[in-house]
């Protein structure tokens, strides 16, 4: 399961090169606004205006944020986020429009730009904002209303615009697409694994992410071993195997509904009854509720997450692990859009205990685990890394106060993000991956 620190330098370098390959946005200056505007009205149903109406200006989302606990900046109060969808709304769709029209500027192309930085790069809706708030404001949801605005107005960071805008022309990701994936298959061949690559029919479709082609190979492998130890009817498709949506995390919506339809078709095609996507944190909600949602009706398979799938087969007594023993010292780290907003908890801690380790829970854990500061994309935005080594300082302080010897999680990025920051601080604690951990110890 180790990691060849050269390849991994050598992805975080091509991150930082994202910024200069995205291409110019085709909205022009003078109608962001316009676009940003037209998007809010859409978005803003009763549902939503209810919550614009609610704050009580309590602050305790303050003090749930990982990025405000760090820097103690009022302007990362989660709510003070939502200002500029605020005045939209009280200027356009409030009862009281017409009053607020003559106390209240209208949005500016400036206010756009000034919103940026807080709703994508402070941001990684992780959710434990709207888990504290007294009046269930779900801020992190109000948070991707205006990155959609945003987004449509042509404003979203260079390098998660430039993601964005290839898996959108392209469908790639990284430069990895059907070629690369056969590769990597052949790759696991040469190994001796049998992998099954665009079956007709299949009960489960296996989703991967271009972070495991190109960087953690071990986790592709781990989940390659499990489907045929458990003797399954499973393929991975060349055409719909990417579980990372950036449209999703830039909020245009566009490039969300063509890469989630891309794997809903594919899925109906093969007759598959499940679909199990990878070790990616956001891979989960963009496929299981904005899928369904780009659909525009139930999918007729069940989305797990790759972890959520491993704890079931382990308790229904499907997948047997060899014990590592109580030795190896452990904690887990939710993924939050697995865990906190996705409700998968018991599952890994599942197969932990199946694995024998000894586990031990951060202070803060469950639905009150804090995020990595990676998420929502913040691991491809330049701007945004005084917040992800910010959030990576309070996560370090969490892990060293259980006295595990390694981290386990689930999300690729929760992976990048922790072990960048490990480099960043010479922090030696390894990063593990909770799939390799089950590939490896397969009875």
């Amino acid at each position: 399961m180790a990691i060849d620190m050269n390849v991994f330098r050598g992805f975080a370098e091509q991150i930082k090169m994202l910024p200069q390959m995205a291409r110019p946005t085709d909205c022009p200056d003078n109608e962001r606004v316009k676009h940003a505007k037209a998007i809010f009205s859409t978005k803003i149903d009763a549902s939503n205006a209810t919550q614009l109406e609610s704050c009580v200006h309590c602050g305790l989302c303050a003090e749930a944020c990982q990025f405000y606990i760090q820097t103690e900046d009022p302007e990362l109060t989660p709510i003070h986020k939502l200002d500029l969808l605020k005045r939209y709304y009280r200027r356009e769709k409030a009862p009281l429009r017409w009053l607020h029209r003559l106390i209240e500027p209208d949005i500016t192309e400036a206010d756009l730009e000034a919103t940026q930085h807080l709703v994508y790069e402070s941001c990684t809706e992780c959710g434990r904002c709207g888990l504290v708030c007294p009046m269930g404001i779900d801020i992190a949801a109000m948070v991707h209303v205006t990155r959609e605005g945003l987004a449509h107005a042509g404003l979203i960071p260079a390098g998660l615009r430039a993601v964005e805008q290839e898996q959108g022309s392209r469908g790639t990701v990284f430069g990895v697409g059907p070629d690369q994936l056969r590769q990597a298959a052949d790759e696991l061949r040469a190994k001796g694994h049998e992998v099954p690559i665009d079956k007709d029919k299949a009960d489960v479709l296996v989703l991967t992410s271009t972070i495991d082609v190109l960087l953690f190979k071990d986790a592709l492998e781990a989940t390659v071993k499990v489907m045929n130890h458990l003797g399954l009817d499973w393929t991975i498709h060349s055409c719909a195997f990417e579980g990372a949506n950036f449209g999703l995390l830039s909020g245009y919506s566009e490039v969300q509904k063509s890469a989630s339809e891309r794997i809903t078709s594919q899925a109906i095609a093969l007759g598959a009854r499940m679909v199990i996507v990878p070790e990616c944190g956001h891979a989960y909600p963009a496929l299981r509720w904005a899928g369904a949602n780009a659909h525009g009706a139930p999918l007729p398979f069940e989305v797990m997450a790759l972890s959520e799938f491993l704890g079931r087969e382990v308790m229904a007594g499907r997948l047997q692990l060899n014990p590592i023993g109580a030795d190896k010292h452990v904690t887990y780290h939710d993924p939050c859009k697995i865990g906190r907003h996705g409700g998968v908890f018991d599952e890994p801690r599942a197969v932990l205990q199946a694995l024998g380790v000894d586990m031990r829970e951060m202070p803060s854990n469950r639905t009150a685990n804090f995020c990595c500061g990676g998420g929502a994309g913040l691991f491809v935005m330049e701007k945004a890394e005084p917040m992800r080594n910010a959030a990576f300082d309070l996560k370090r302080q969490q892990v060293e106060a259980t006295g595990a010897g390694s981290v386990v999680t689930a999300c690729g990025s929760c992976r990048i993000n922790l072990m960048a920051g490990a480099g960043r601080t010479q922090w030696s604690t390894p990063i593990e991956s909770l799939v390799e951990l089950v590939g490896a110890n397969l009875k």
